[in-house]
């Protein structure tokens, strides 16, 4: 799956540092946005979504409308980073 932020998000910019994938940008509301496309859940590279860890306000959810498997997500890792 990947995740999404919700509208509880302080703009804090955490998640922007975190993420291998530059799957988080600033969105439009003052909130961040995570590219699904882009999102892997940090697996492959780390044993949780590295964004959620550091989410100081818990605005870091699963996006109901993308459920992926880990073994998709490492798919999508590889993709992103052509190995």
């Amino acid at each position: 799956m990947a995740l999404m932020i919700t509208d509880e998000c302080i703009m804090c910019g955490a998640c922007l540092e975190v993420c291998p994938n530059d799957a988080i940008s600033e969105g439009d509301d003052l909130i961040s946005v995570i590219n699904p496309n882009l999102c892997t859940e940090c697996v492959g590279f780390e044993d949780s979504p590295q964004c959620v860890d550091v989410c100081a306000v818990e605005a870091i959810i699963q996006n109901p409308d993308y459920q992926e498997s880990k073994e998709q997500l490492m798919l999508k890792k590889e993709k992103i980073h052509a190995e």
